[in-house]
């Protein structure tokens, strides 16, 4: 080949191999682009939907409930202060308790503002769900709140665990069919103050109540679903009178 095709030919090569790898960057930079004007897009569409920029592949954190109240605990020193305070500001006074062998209804009295408060605290922080009608008398009563299952003890604790209520006994008021009571401490309770987390319904016959009057404080009764408490008051039990089926509670607040 004469020298001058060979110059020719050698900057025809280098011409091209300078077109190839300008198309390549060319190519490479509007790749680039299309991933930014991508971003972009997510970002704006991120703002539109009042969402973190930042955040656009981060999982979402659950956002408190705008109407979720965190309450301290309660104990002895606070008690009648904070029920208190609870029940000006929660007047409800009607209570559904359902459980697989149908529902009661109960009205709760507001002569006995602290019972009355601290059971509608504990309807409202959902305490009683999936606790039991954990023991039953066919001839005395059904008593509801507790359980053997751990997330029992821990609402407790995270509620508190430490507290009792004053009792607001009245003579005027005596254990009939249908009353419900607040549990208590035999020992070291003199003033007969009430365990907050348990309650009984009272069946008889009267002649059985007369170690409970005056000594109980009632704070409701059933309005609807007798039938309901004596079918769990006559279910099979062990010794201790506890079910030998869980009957698991659900409280709620009636309108």
């Amino acid at each position: 080949m004469c020298p001058l095709k060979n110059n020719i030919f050698k900057h025809m090569k280098k011409l091209l191999l300078l077109s190839c790898l300008f198309i390549t960057l060319l190519s490479c930079e509007d790749t680039k682009k299309a991933s930014v004007k991508r971003q972009s897009k997510e970002k704006v569409n991120a703002l539109n939907n009042n969402k973190n920029v930042d955040s656009i592949a981060v999982t979402s954190v659950e956002k408190k409930k705008p109407n979720e109240i965190k309450y301290p605990k309660i104990t002895q020193e606070n008690v009648v202060k904070f029920l208190t305070e609870y029940g000006e500001n929660n007047p409800e006074t009607n209570v559904k308790i359902s459980t697989i062998h149908g529902n009661i209804d109960i009205q709760l009295y507001k002569d006995t503002p602290l019972h009355r408060a601290n059971f509608i605290y504990l309807v409202k922080q959902k305490y009683f769900d999936d606790t039991f009608f954990h023991r039953v008398d066919p001839d005395f009563i059904i008593q509801g709140g507790n359980s053997d299952d751990r997330s029992t003890s821990l609402k407790r604790r995270a509620l508190s665990e430490k507290y009792r209520l004053p009792a607001e006994l009245t003579t005027e008021r005596s254990h009939q069919y249908g009353t419900i009571s607040g549990a208590k401490e035999y020992r070291k309770n003199p003033d007969k103050m009430t365990a907050p987390y348990e309650f009984f319904i009272f069946i008889g016959p009267k002649r059985s109540a007369n170690h409970l009057n005056g000594d109980y404080t009632i704070f409701g009764k059933v309005t609807k679903g007798m039938d309901v408490v004596e079918i769990i008051a006559n279910l099979p039990a062990d010794k201790r009178e506890w079910p030998l089926e869980n009957v698991y509670i659900k409280a709620e607040i009636m309108e």
